[in-house]
């Protein structure tokens, strides 16, 4: 052929393309095994009990206002009865969560879930109810309201496993159901009539045990809002409309604050409006931030999500994404062996050496379903290493050409391994390794006469 390296660089760009193609499928076999495990969290929640809202407690009275109203004219008219039904609603000015989450792990096939026994003490203090004393909007209607009823919601009430209730020294019995229009599911105690005159206010304890799946959030719906939470569980990702006040995370758990005021959140207003409650990411590093016409829509809430750090999907995704550049460098380090040396590799032997790098992906994500992702990472790091240290040796012509080559490999793993286990400083580590490589690379070659590699070769007579 007269122009030999036109031709090899273009079966390169053929083979790069080729395997391209196969990290784009293993790209899609980690989705895949994504999407199970977000299955498996569904089925778990479906069994046992979803993620939890905690809403309450706050006392609603359901009323309906008649009045007699003329309609006709002359001889056929006649009265009709009118009515309007509305909701009373009382928040409490000051509302005091304890609360502590033992985790527990529970599995679907080969995927873990957490979930949670929280134990929670609630005081709640409400003022004078004036709130609940209806007030009519027709001149002589008649108006009737049903029993004060005092009520907490929760996201799935099928993780309610014990609750008490207590007003001053008495106790109080709980009943399923919440009565209200819109946050139906949960608990309410039917309170005394007396309670809507009261001068002194009112003050209830409720002790509550709750079971829920990865995520517990609390919608802050009084005046003043305190919230103290711990669990032994190291990995918290604190989301929401509002992040703790104090925080402590070690290895041995977490306790955090809440301190909010009405100044802060318009949530017992939307609330009182029967507006939805905000939902949480499942982005673990960033905190939920509505765009402004959703905010005005739904109610402010502040989660905590009990999610395990090492996720063996989420960083063999991550890790797939710098395939292209594992496959570049390579390619890279084997045309300076050939140029440097004066071999000729041929683009089959490209081909199985980027064949090697694309199964270390498949390997990764394979081994991590079952081991530790950093044993996982070991052993597909090794086996591909020492595979391509092999192939390098007899490929180049010397085992001394493939030692560094293999040594070279494992370098490269590594920093992968470096750039998985970082968060913030992942981009300014890949960008310095990769000038690096590059300046390495023009250091390298910068004595070859590109021109003469293009001239083709004298035919034979």
């Amino acid at each position: 052929m007269k122009h030999p390296l036109f031709t090899k660089l273009a079966a390169l760009a053929g083979i790069i393309i080729l395997l391209l193609i196969g990290l784009g499928l293993i790209e899609d076999v980690v989705r895949d095994r994504q999407r199970y495990r977000s299955q498996a969290a569904a089925g778990v929640a479906a069994s046992l009990a979803g993620p939890q809202t905690l809403l309450g407690p706050m006392v609603h009275s359901a009323c309906v206002e008649s009045w007699d109203a003329e309609t006709g004219k002359g001889e056929e008219r006649r009265l009709v009865e009118q009515r309007r039904e509305f909701l009373l609603t009382a928040m409490p000015e000051q509302l005091q969560l304890h609360t502590g989450a033992a985790l527990e792990e529970r599995a679907r096939g080969l995927h873990k879930v957490n979930t949670y026994t929280l134990k929670a003490q609630i005081a709640a203090q409400w003022a004078p109810l004036a709130s609940l004393q209806p007030q009519a909007t027709v001149k002589g209607s008649r108006m009737q309201c049903g029993a004060p009823i005092l009520m907490l919601a929760v996201g799935d009430a099928r993780g309610i496993r014990s609750a008490q209730l207590r007003l001053g020294e008495q106790q109080l019995a709980l009943k399923p159901g919440t009565f209200h229009p819109t946050y139906s599911r949960g608990l309410h105690a039917t309170l005394p009539e007396a309670v809507r005159g009261q001068a002194d206010g009112l003050a209830v304890t409720l002790e509550l045990e709750l079971v829920g799946t990865e995520r517990l959030s609390i919608v802050p719906l009084g005046s003043r809002t305190e919230v103290q939470m711990g669990s032994r569980w190291p990995h918290p990702s604190f989301s929401g409309r509002f992040l703790p006040a104090e925080r402590e995370v070690g290895a041995d758990g977490f306790t955090a604050r809440w301190r909010l005021t009405s100044l802060a959140t318009t949530a017992p207003q939307d609330i009182a409006q029967g507006k939805p409650i905000c939902e949480t990411t499942d982005n673990a590093l960033e905190a939920y931030a509505p765009p402004p016409q959703a905010a005005r829509e739904c109610a402010d809430s502040f989660s905590v999500a009990f999610i395990d750090p090492v996720n063996p999907y989420a960083l063999s995704d991550r890790a797939t994404k710098y395939g292209v550049l594992f496959i570049a460098l390579t390619f890279v380090a084997v045309g300076l062996f050939e140029l440097m040396s004066r071999l000729r590799v041929h683009p089959v032997q490209y081909l199985l050496v980027g064949s090697a790098l694309c199964s270390f992906f498949l390997l990764l994500v394979s081994l991590s379903e079952h081991l530790p992702f950093g044993v996982s990472y070991a052993l597909a790091a090794t086996a591909c290493v020492l595979l391509l240290g092999y192939y390098a040796s007899h490929m180049l012509g010397s085992l001394r050409r493939g030692l560094p080559f293999g040594a070279g490999m494992a370098l490269l793993y590594g920093l992968l391994y470096l750039l998985l286990q970082l968060e913030q400083t992942a981009l300014v580590v890949g960008a310095v390794a990769l000038f690096a490589v590059l300046a390495a690379v023009m250091v390298l070659t910068r004595r070859i006469n590109w021109y003469g590699l293009s001239t083709p070769r004298p035919e034979a007579a």
